[in-house]
């Protein structure tokens, strides 16, 4: 079972009008393959059809999902999750699916041209995501380092969608989010601009609850193994084409997961 973000295009939505697969082993509360797409839920599936069982889907906040401690309700997340050291602490993370520049969007008449010109101006981020913590000065990657070049006010949002609309509608001064995230929302109409250069960079994992109720061990090693496969025979690099326009899977399928020093049990 899976976690997925349906208002989270181009990473994760709905797939309008589908009716739900007849056959489906899932609950009654959880949705099938075909009715999510997306990066991200592509991705979950196509780990789910190399580990031979079938996809379902359920919906809990961005918070639920790195908090931790599920309680068995989901088996796995991808939802364009960071590694962090913080997460590490309850999630046990995967071989990651992308790795993305994490960058600063305005509005696209706005008169900021730098990241220092944003010191003392409202910087907005999603709660609990890595942007808010490297606004806060508190992140920390592992095998990344990064410098706040200003010193923000902070505004924070459920998700990135409504921080973006209020970038462009003049509510805030600047959104700092993942690359294909505002580059989206570019795409779907909203007047913005992305300011160079990058913030930071950061790799984009599947998350497996260190308070599972079952053994761990023998499953994140398989998904890695999936992960694996799936980067060397070119899946992702095409997912990544086809939700973004762009391959951000091949840096990340040369991530070395031996340097996080992670015990799995």
């Amino acid at each position: 079972m899976l976690s997925t973000d349906l208002g989270y295009a181009p990473q994760s939505y709905e797939v309008k009008g589908s009716a739900r697969n007849p056959d489906t082993k899932c609950a009654a509360n959880q949705m099938t393959g075909n009715q999510v797409t997306g990066y991200d839920a592509e991705t979950g599936k196509a780990v789910a059809l190399k580990l031979g069982v079938e996809p379902c889907f359920v919906t809990p906040s961005w918070s639920e999902v790195t908090a931790g401690g599920w309680s068995d309700r989901w088996d796995a997340s991808w939802g364009s999750g960071a590694i962090t050291a913080d997460r590490m602490t309850r999630l046990y993370v995967t071989l990651p699916a992308y790795s993305t520049p994490n960058v600063v969007f305005v509005a696209a008449n706005s008169p900021i041209t730098s990241l220092p010109a944003l010191d003392g101006k409202t910087v907005g981020a999603c709660t609990g995501c890595t942007m808010e913590q490297y606004l806060r000065g508190t992140l920390v990657l592992p095998g990344v380092t990064t410098t706040l070049a200003f010193t923000p006010k902070i505004a924070t949002y459920d998700n990135e969608v409504p921080g973006l609309k209020a970038v462009a509608n003049g509510q805030i001064d600047a959104f700092l989010c993942s690359e294909p995230v505002g580059q989206g929302q570019i795409k779907a109409g909203l007047k913005l601009r992305e300011l160079a250069p990058e913030a930071y960079q950061s790799y984009k994992t599947g998350y497996v609850d260190h308070a599972s109720g079952l053994s761990s061990t023998a499953f994140v090693a398989a998904v890695d193994k999936a992960m694996a496969d799936l980067h060397a025979d070119g899946t992702m690099q095409a997912l990544s084409t086809k939700f973004f326009g762009t391959d951000y899977a091949a840096a990340a399928a040369k991530f070395d997961m031996t340097a996080l020093d992670q015990t799995v049990s």
